[in-house]
């Protein structure tokens, strides 16, 4: 299925959302394009795109906690959008994750059930998020 339906994660191996949003991809039975993004880094054509598509600003992609952003002086709003991208290049980690692409879309999934939104098969209820909180049922429906 997931020839058909291409799922890209760029992904966070340390991070718990990024653990959970990968295992319900794949729970729901996709195999993703794995993107270890703090490996491989970011280019800044790559980051204006995936946020064009997420419809986010460099700031509200900016991951502000367990990152360099405070230290580098990127939280102050006066920062613009050029700043941060050349940051973002730098650091990998100032990125916000996991950031999921498929072909109903892109976005930031935080919190992990976004990423419900992106796929056409869930997988089979009941799933949790990382805090144990359930995002799908023993049903296999959505938990509001």
């Amino acid at each position: 299925m997931s020839a058909h339906f291409p799922v890209v994660i760029h992904h966070n191996t340390d991070c718990g959302t990024s653990r959970n949003v990968l295992e319900l991809i794949r729970a729901a039975g996709y195999e993703p394009t794995i993107v270890p993004y703090l490996e491989t880094g970011w280019t800044r054509p790559q980051l204006l795109a995936l946020f064009a598509a997420a419809g986010l600003t460099a700031r509200e992609a900016l991951r502000t906690t367990k990152s360099p952003a405070a230290d580098l002086g990127l939280l102050d709003p006066a920062v613009d959008d050029e700043a941060l991208l050349a940051a973002m290049v730098a650091h990998p980690v100032l990125v916000n994750r996991p950031i999921v692409a498929t072909p109903r879309g892109v976005r930031l999934c935080r919190p992990s059930e976004r990423t419900l939104d992106l796929l056409d098969k869930w997988p089979p209820g009941p799933f949790a998020k990382e805090s144990g909180e359930l995002i799908i049922d023993a049903s296999g429906q959505r938990v509001a």
